[in-house]
């Protein structure tokens, strides 16, 4: 089985952009399982170690992200690796490899739990994203948002690194892959490279950003944007996990280069931030991304959501909103 893209994605995405209304993602799934009793902070396989020790947690919290609105929910293989996973006890490299691919198995049996229990009526059918986090997530040093692994690693480096994942991933069934957190210019080159190895597949790709203008490593987010427009396999481009209050001045600075053959997706976390070293966030809540999307979507945001700290009560907000618009 390979990615379910062609119309999949294209004609709810399309569908959405004539009504002006967008595709809601989810929010930040470790939030929601560390809500629920999961103890994640410190481990070097994060939200994914549910796959090997409770698979069912990741499931209710795909259902419940669904029943609050998500046309789009995210698999939990953002810190998951080929490479992670055999650093464990007793996993071999298949077993990597299958615990990759019941994370799309997983979503996509809470979608099908949603629409046989819940029963919607007027929503499309929600879609799954296979998630591919940056080399830094593997590292576990905070390194996702800055980026400075690149500067010592090549782009045939960091597709050596991805390969693995995104072979894994392109077969699994997901409707597209989400290249998401990528700090790097450098990173999300040799990410759209290697993507060209798998013809059938689209995906979005959103950034990791330090300001209203940059990338976490210091490349201007315009920059980024037309390196993406060349990939034919792409459907949208944006950020996600940084400030709500820095969305609307980076999708401002590369307004000129939206097409409509590539959308904005955006999902920011709480607005609160990370302290790597003492392991917790802090700082306040900004405005609530419900409020803000409303300029996000004068802006062309096609695809809205959330990131950490965001869980499906905000994600229900954003609907109510997205839906009055």
């Amino acid at each position: 089985m390979t990615c379910l893209y062609t119309d999949l994605f294209m004609a709810p995405l399309r569908l959405s952009m004539d009504a002006n209304e967008p595709l809601i993602l989810d929010g930040g799934l470790a939030t929601e399982l560390e809500a629920h009793g999961a103890r994640l902070q410190g481990d070097p396989l994060w939200s994914s170690r549910l796959l090997l020790t409770d698979p069912q947690a990741i499931r209710e919290a795909h259902f419940r992200f669904l029943l609050a609105g998500a046309d789009v929910i995210t698999t939990a293989t953002y810190q998951a690796s080929v490479a992670g996973f055999t650093g464990e006890p007793d996993v071999s490299a298949e077993r990597a490899r299958e615990l990759l691919v019941s994370g799309v198995r997983l979503a996509g049996e809470a979608v099908d739990r949603f629409l046989s229990d819940a029963r919607p009526t007027g929503r499309r059918r929600p879609l799954v994203a296979a998630s591919v986090g940056p080399y830094g997530t593997f590292l576990h040093d905070g390194s996702e948002y800055s980026g400075a692994y690149a500067e010592q690693m090549s782009v045939e480096d960091l597709k050596v690194w991805h390969r693995p994942q995104i072979d894994v991933l392109a077969a699994a069934g997901a409707d597209l892959v989400a290249l998401e957190t990528i700090p790097s210019i450098k990173e999300a080159s040799a990410l759209l490279e290697l993507l060209r190895e798998f013809p059938d597949c689209r995906a979005w790709l959103s950034f990791s950003c330090k300001d209203g203008r940059r990338l976490s490593d210091g490349s201007l987010f315009t920059d980024a944007v037309q390196m993406a427009q060349r990939s034919t396999q792409l459907v949208a481009v944006g950020v996600n996990c940084c400030s709500p209050a820095l969305v609307e001045p980076l999708l401002d600075s590369a307004g000129s280069l939206r097409s409509p053959d590539l959308s904005w997706v955006v999902y920011p976390n709480s607005g609160e931030d990370w302290d790597s070293e003492q392991g917790s966030w802090t700082g306040k809540r900004s405005a609530s991304i419900a409020q803000l999307s409303r300029s996000w979507m004068k802006l062309g945001a096609a695809l809205i959501g959330g990131c950490c700290r965001v869980g499906p009560a905000h994600i229900a907000e954003l609907r109510r909103v997205a839906s009055s618009v």
